[in-house]
């Protein structure tokens, strides 16, 4: 009981942050509606932009110029492009389910914009004489909003692959569906730890938070395996599997054309911002400003619409991520790919939120009061004692896999027989360096057997005799 009052107690003491910090009071629909719009050309000229982008790094990473004729250094190529979706011919396959067909690609396209709604750009700012957050609108749950909506526009892709009357497509748009299933399940869990620090799921109040220490320190693993299943969420390389050239073609778009495609193709590219956003809210502080440049003159370069420019310089270091990746690491294998998501991420990211989970509770004094005194900094015993313990696990953990890898690997590094007989197994194998080649004939001379021939079958009438057919 008296534990029980203790708790209790101790919780309401705590602030209350569940609510968002953003203040909406002075907004009224006309300003939203210019934000909204404004959040929609800002994601319009960031995907033109960075395909661009991606196009002339990956080719300095090839050592090709990459497009450099259309307007300064390239910059039109882009619009080029999609200029030429909408002039070329628009084919519908005679076997597609006309109506799921066309709507797949408007789901895909539509559900990456629809999240970016919750995500605060920047600080408090006056559009028009009214003071407005850089926000479209902030809710209590705003993080499982973007989750929710990531969900649904995954329908798009299985819609399209299925729709095509076609097998390549089916098969990627099942593909995306295990990967995003997978992949997603780890994310979130990743996002819990975030929530614990932070007491909230209202992005604005996560932003708040962060006004002192960057949730990318406390929680460097749950970033980690954010960034991890980002890429798989996105399909893009090394993970983009569900539209994989040498086996599905184009996969889930195969048998899209013309503007379609292009829905599919500025969908992957929003929800690429869509998720590197998130990132920048829940570890990079959002909007706020880096440490050092906070502290000049009680942080003249960090409020109102200077936290537009620093959300969009963290944004575009994780689109430079996407496109370094792109250039360097080559296509997984579908079943590592999943293996790895369901046997290693999601496992030891359950194992880190139970971690976190113990580290708050001591921190906020759950545990006990006691506190010591380690380099000039007062810390909870209880603290210190679980870190040490999660640190000693961790590192048992990896010297256990470290010598089951070893053990696997001296199995599989096992001489090779010196002696190999190509029609073993019933087809030929030829013969590794260093082995000796057992000749086919060998083995059919030690099984052949006699062939007897009838009676009738001699013309004379004569014994039948034994022939030879080897």
């Amino acid at each position: 009981m008296s534990l029980g009052l203790t708790a209790y107690g101790m919780a309401a003491t705590l602030p209350l942050t569940e609510n968002p910090s953003a203040d909406f009071s002075d907004t009224p629909w006309w300003v939203a509606l210019i934000k909204a719009v404004g959040i929609f050309v800002y994601l319009l000229v960031s995907t033109l932009l960075v395909i661009w982008f991606e196009r002339r790094v990956i080719g300095r990473m090839q050592q090709r110029p990459g497009p450099n004729r259309n307007g300064p250094f390239g910059l039109l190529q882009t619009l080029a492009d999609g200029m030429k979706s909408m002039l070329k011919e628009d084919i519908t396959p005679a076997r597609a389910e006309k109506f799921i067909y066309t709507l797949a690609p408007l789901i895909a396209a539509t559900m990456a914009f629809v999240s970016f709604a919750i995500i605060p750009v920047g600080g408090t700012v006056s559009i028009l004489g009214h003071e407005t957050p850089l926000q479209v609108t902030d809710v209590p749950v705003s993080v499982l909003l973007v989750l929710a909506v990531a969900s649904v526009g995954v329908y798009g892709i299985v819609l399209a692959g299925w729709s095509s009357g076609s097998t390549y497509p089916l098969l990627g748009g099942l593909r995306s569906t295990a990967q995003v299933i997978s992949y997603e399940i780890a994310m979130g869990l990743s996002l819990v730890a975030i929530f614990l620090y932070s007491g909230s799921m209202s992005t604005s109040q996560i932003v708040s938070a962060q006004s002192s220490l960057w949730y990318i320190l406390p929680a460097f693993f749950s970033f980690a395996v954010y960034v991890i299943t980002m890429v798989g969420e996105t399909n893009r390389l090394p993970f983009d599997l569900a539209e994989g050239e040498g086996e599905l073609t184009g996969g889930f778009h195969t048998e899209y054309s013309s503007m379609r495609f292009a829905m599919f193709f500025l969908g992957e590219y929003v929800n690429m911002f869509t998720v590197a956003a998130l990132a920048t809210t829940l570890f990079l502080g959002g909007w706020q400003a880096p440490p050092l440049i906070s502290g000049i003159n009680d942080n003249m370069f960090g409020g109102g619409w200077w936290g537009l420019l620093w959300f969009t310089a963290k944004l575009w270091m994780f689109m430079f991520l996407f496109v370094w990746l792109r250039g360097s690491l080559p296509r997984v294998r579908y079943d590592q790919f999943m293996r790895f998501g369901w046997k290693f991420l999601i496992p030891i990211t359950l194992a880190w939120v139970v971690a976190v989970a113990f580290i708050r509770g001591a921190q906020l004094g759950f545990l006990g009061d006691s506190r010591l005194t380690i380099a000039g900094r007062e810390l909870s015993v209880a603290t210190v004692v679980i870190v040490s313990v999660i640190a000693v696990v961790a590192l048992a953990a990896a010297w256990v896999w470290d010598d089951k890898r070893a053990a696997r690997a001296a199995a599989e590094d096992v001489m090779p027989p010196e002696e190999i007989d190509p029609f073993e197994d019933g087809y030929p194998v030829p013969p590794l360096p260093g082995q000796r080649l057992v000749e086919p004939r060998q083995r059919l001379a030690a099984t052949r057997e006699p062939v007897l021939t009838t009676a009738s079958s001699s013309p004379t009438g004569a014994p039948a005799k034994e022939e030879d057919h080897g």
